[in-house]
């Protein structure tokens, strides 16, 4: 398989993403779930939040994707640089419609649980874009990694 069709099907395939941001009060890191669309990933997060305003000032974070793993052999997982952005309009509606195609339970007529119902009135959404995207892969070698930019993702 492809290593491109393998990193989009692997943030296909997963839900959490973890965003490392560094701003006037410090570093933070957030786990939140996250829908992508090509290297594109948008998630939803409460604007009051450390990271949240850490991106709002600054809007290159890092990203990581992986699983828990305890065989090092076994490793396989992406780091993205990119740049986040607030979504309105047309943009926004269209990654709540991606993110409810994918997790139907939190946006879906009827959301598992009134306390999240809330908490979705309170959030904004927003596009991480990558601008460099590295997959790691030990089953292929020990430190396997491939490497590209956005535009070289694309091409």
């Amino acid at each position: 398989m492809d290593a491109r069709q393998e990193v989009l099907d692997y943030l296909r395939s997963h839900h959490v993403v973890t965003i490392a941001t560094l701003g006037a009060d410090g570093p933070a890191a957030a786990a939140v779930f996250y829908v992508s669309q090509g290297t594109r990933l948008y998630f939803l997060s409460a604007p009051h939040s450390l990271h949240c305003r850490n991106y709002m000032a600054d809007a290159r974070v890092a990203l990581t994707i992986q699983e828990d793993y305890s065989d090092w052999s076994a490793i396989k997982g992406i780091q993205i640089d990119a740049l986040v952005r607030e979504l309105d309009g047309e943009e926004k509606e269209a990654a709540k419609r991606l993110y409810g195609e994918k997790f139907p339970d939190v946006l879906g007529d009827r959301p598992v649980l009134a306390a999240l119902a809330e908490a979705l009135r309170k959030v904004r959404w927003y596009e991480a874009a990558a601008q460099r995207i590295r997959f790691i892969n030990n089953q292929r070698g020990f430190g396997h990694k491939e490497e590209w930019s956005a535009a070289e993702f694309s091409a």
